[in-house]
């Protein structure tokens, strides 16, 4: 199995925003969903909107220099 950045993924109170995604960015979130799915045992992929939050999410909390900038500004 492979071994994702991505684990579980929590339930939340969202927040909704609209926004438009490039074909390819689409159907590799898709791709990533099924993968992601397979990897975590759950019984059918999440939808694009569910896997883009968790991704999100990691990806700031794991960038350096925005967290360098937000510590300065605070």
């Amino acid at each position: 199995m492979s071994k994702l950045r991505l684990g579980p993924i929590a339930d939340d109170k969202p927040v909704k925003l609209q926004l438009e995604l490039p074909g390819a960015l689409h159907r590799d979130l898709v791709a990533y969903a099924q993968v992601h799915a397979k990897a975590v045992g759950l019984p059918e992929p999440l939808p694009p909107e569910k896997i883009a939050v968790p991704m999100i999410e990691r990806f700031i909390a794991t960038d350096r220099g925005f967290a360098t900038e937000r510590r300065r500004s605070s």
